[in-house]
């Protein structure tokens, strides 16, 4: 999914915690110098697109939808505190970090957990399978102190990796996930990291925010129990949650130049900030994909000529009354190479669509569990 991003925690006030993001290098760039991205697309023809939108089944997508983009936060584990980088992951639920007990090469090198090593572990004998698009994951679950910033969670339930990680992972800025979605679809009896941090008093307000840079090194962050204005233009507007699993709304329409190209009765789409494309099913997308006359190449990617971006339209995304436009700087992106890719994709697995980082970085984006709502209003630039 991703362009790399770093976060570190800052205290704006008492009652908000800010995390600030920074592109790190790409996880395509990492397989490109060690000479294994061929390799890797080859061997490993899945996304990391789709997290449990098939019940208890896996949906996998063409990998190379997620080699670009992604934002990863510093958290600590344990007494005293074992620091990891995750991804802040709206489209899941639990934290998972690898273990001392993994297996996967990446463990060679990355940072593990080390139960021994804390004074606040408290161990089960639970084991754990996670069908993540990330590869499956099995470990064992675990609780121990939690820290992100000035705030603790005390005894917070997560996954320690015992067996082999996805490749993708391998080559990864990051160590793990910390998933914020609700807690249907977190471990069954578990409590996710930020219900823990609502149940215990460590946040004023039962929200949390994105602001995703899409220019500077730093800048992105996630705020947890409040909300920061000067990060966002203009008046929030507020969307109902329609399924409260992932943070899932209904969209009443997509439309380019006035013409409706998806959607015209509507459709469910999820906010994703572990996502970097716009993922939709099949015909959609390749409806929009013909109307920039955009080619596929046989890698899977859809391209255009960079010289047609300027007078590309563009894709409007209607939801709850209110038109949000993503232009074609936006669902474009021209690489070094000098070619110029779309950053949409398909998906026959579901129908539902999933709008990640490209459009979230247009958006600052309000997750409001207190009133099950997302709030949205153009970012800053």
């Amino acid at each position: 999914m991703r362009w790399i991003g770093f976060l570190s925690l800052v205290a704006l006030s008492e009652c908000l915690v800010t995390i600030p993001l920074t592109k790190i290098k790409s996880l395509r760039e990492s397989l490109r110098e060690k000479d294994l991205l061929r390799d890797y697309l080859q061997r490993h023809p899945y996304s990391h697109a789709y997290k449990f939108l098939s019940g208890e089944g896996v949906t996998v997508q063409p990998m190379r939808n997620y080699l670009d983009l992604y934002y990863v936060g510093t958290i600590s584990i344990g007494t005293p505190p074992q620091e990891f980088k995750v991804t802040f992951d709206t489209g899941s639920a639990d934290l998972l970090v690898p273990s001392i007990y993994c297996s996967s090469p990446i463990c060679v090198t990355d940072r593990t957990f080390d139960p021994r090593a804390s004074s606040t572990f408290r161990s089960t004998d639970q084991p754990i399978e996670l069908p993540k698009g990330w590869g499956k994951v099995n470990g064992m679950l675990g609780y121990d102190d939690v820290r992100i910033g000035d705030l603790v969670c005390k005894s917070q339930a997560f996954g320690l990796s015992w067996l082999k990680f996805s490749m993708s992972w391998e080559y990864s800025g990051y160590d793990g996930i910390l998933g914020l979605a609700y807690p249907d679809i977190a471990l069954r009896n578990t409590t996710p990291v930020f219900d823990s941090m609502w149940n215990q008093g460590l946040i004023s307000e039962n929200l949390f925010a994105f602001y995703l840079s899409s220019n500077e090194k730093n800048g992105s962050v996630v705020m947890f129990g409040g909300v920061d204005p000067s990060y966002y233009r203009g008046e929030l507007q507020w969307v109902p949650v329609s399924v409260q699993g992932y943070w899932q709304v209904t969209v009443d329409s997509i439309s380019m130049d006035g013409k409706v190209m998806a959607c015209a009765d509507s459709c469910q789409a999820i906010m994703d900030t572990g996502t970097t494309l716009v993922i939709g099913p099949t015909n959609p997308i390749l409806n929009i994909l013909r109307s920039i006359s955009a080619q596929n190449r046989r890698t899977g990617w859809y391209v255009v000529s960079c010289e047609t971006i300027h007078s590309l339209p563009d894709i409007v995304f209607t939801i709850n009354g209110v038109a949000y436009p993503v232009p074609a700087s936006a669902y474009i992106r021209r690489e070094q190479t000098g070619i110029c890719k779309t950053n949409l994709y398909t998906s026959d697995s579901s129908s539902l669509w999933i709008l990640g980082d490209v459009f979230l970085r247009l958006y600052f984006t309000i997750f409001d569990r207190a009133n099950n709502r997302i709030g949205l209003a153009p970012a800053i630039a």
